[in-house]
């Protein structure tokens, strides 16, 4: 399992375990499953989108995400549940 922080200025919107994560990252998508290998990514605007029966999504613009040891944190400038 992933766990799993979207943080905007304004409030931290999601913490939890996922087992999936696709975010908008500025060249395009980006999947995460368990186990993915380390990363940083600059997030573009679109729909951040969790797996796992969970059905979060949140449109996102701008901000990086960074995963490491199944950990993802998500922060942006801007965020809203779907």
């Amino acid at each position: 399992m992933l766990t799993v922080s979207v943080i905007s200025p304004e409030a931290v919107l999601y913490e939890g375990t996922t087992d999936s994560v696709v975010a908008p990252a500025f060249d395009g998508e980006v999947g995460i499953l368990t186990g993915h290998a380390p990363m940083m990514a600059l997030l573009g605007k679109g729909v951040l989108r969790l797996g796992g029966g969970t059905g979060q999504r949140f449109n996102v613009d701008g901000g990086f995400l960074q995963v490491a040891d199944n950990v993802v944190r998500v922060v942006t400038e801007k965020a809203s549940a779907v």
